[in-house]
């Protein structure tokens, strides 16, 4: 325990991607490039949600907390990225890895339990609509993101306080381009066993549970849409629904191919799979959604040239 009170004490270096210097270039600014579009297209998402009352909706309002969630969450990770990324020290405060690691692994969990709200959200509008806006009321909206965002502080304080308690034997090396929980885990110096059987068990709860109800909710929504003959109402259901999925498929395969598995990834693979859904993901989202739905493409329109009218 003394030894990993003294290296508490100290900074940590992120190694990132500097064994690679040529590559590290190269990332940096397709990291610039999705950051830049993760800020401008969920900061659209979320202004166009609140100011056009068309979108007033459900839909709309989960997905203006998921814009939210992806601008927090590349926040808390890209800007000391880059500027370990260009700069010649590659260290991070030790106040700063914790913080960084609690909201990475906060916000991470509270996506995926926003995803399965969406995917709620969805059955209820396909397979109930006469009933939807009763089902989907204000007051139910609001308390299922507040649980969302608040349910996972529990788990998250646990696994950070195991992880940041483990000793470090004086290591300093993060094997990341940020403090992530896999890498930190790695630099424990005894075993972390217990550490890795708490996250697994979180990850049932925070990550296959919530897929799970995603599953269940698009195989009653695949029924329902089987028995409809309208064609205009089947491709409004497959652009919306298929913009959601397609957002469940890009964050739920890699969080589980880095935290479901066993940890015996290579470096290399780890750092990618870390890479594509802490930087890249979050800049698709917005993409996915406003490529694909005709609505808020509308709204960003009647926004933008209101003033010509």
């Amino acid at each position: 325990m003394d030894v990993n009170n003294e290296s508490s004490g100290t900074d940590f270096i992120l190694l990132g991607f500097s064994d690679r210097p040529q590559l590290e270039r190269i990332i940096s600014v397709v990291v610039v490039v999705s950051y830049l579009v993760t800020l401008v297209g969920n900061s659209t998402i979320i202004l166009v949600s609140h100011l056009d009352a068309q979108l007033h909706t459900p839909m709309y309002f989960f997905l203006s907390n998921l814009s939210l969630l992806d601008l927090c969450y590349t926040t808390a990770i890209v800007p000391q990225m880059l500027v370990n990324m260009w700069g010649s020290k590659k260290s991070i405060t030790y106040r700063g890895c914790v913080l960084q690691f609690f909201c990475a692994l906060d916000l991470g969990a509270t996506e995926c339990l926003l995803l399965a709200v969406m995917a709620y959200d969805r059955y209820a509008a396909v397979c109930q609509p006469l009933h939807y806006t009763v089902i989907m009321h204000p007051q139910l909206c609001h308390q299922m993101v507040l649980v969302a965002w608040l349910t996972t502080l529990g788990g998250t304080i646990v696994v950070s306080t195991l992880t940041l308690m483990l000793p470090r034997c004086g290591h300093r090396k993060v094997d990341n381009f940020f403090c992530e929980m896999p890498a930190l885990i790695k630099m424990a110096c005894a075993s972390s066993k217990v550490v890795e059987t708490v996250v697994f068990s979180l990850g049932v709860i925070y990550l296959l549970v919530p897929l799970s109800l995603i599953f269940v909710s698009y195989g009653i929504i695949t029924r329902a849409v089987m028995k409809i003959k309208s064609a205009g109402r089947w491709r409004k259901i497959l652009n919306t629904c298929g913009s959601h999925l397609t957002v469940v498929t890009l964050f739920y395969g890699t969080a589980i191919s880095m935290y479901m598995k066993p940890q015996n990834n290579s470096k290399s693979q780890d750092k990618f799979l870390t890479l594509f859904y802490t930087v890249i993901t979050p800049s698709l989202n917005p993409l996915i959604y406003t490529l694909r739905n005709k609505d808020v493409k509308s709204a960003v329109k009647r926004l933008l040239f209101a003033k010509k009218f």
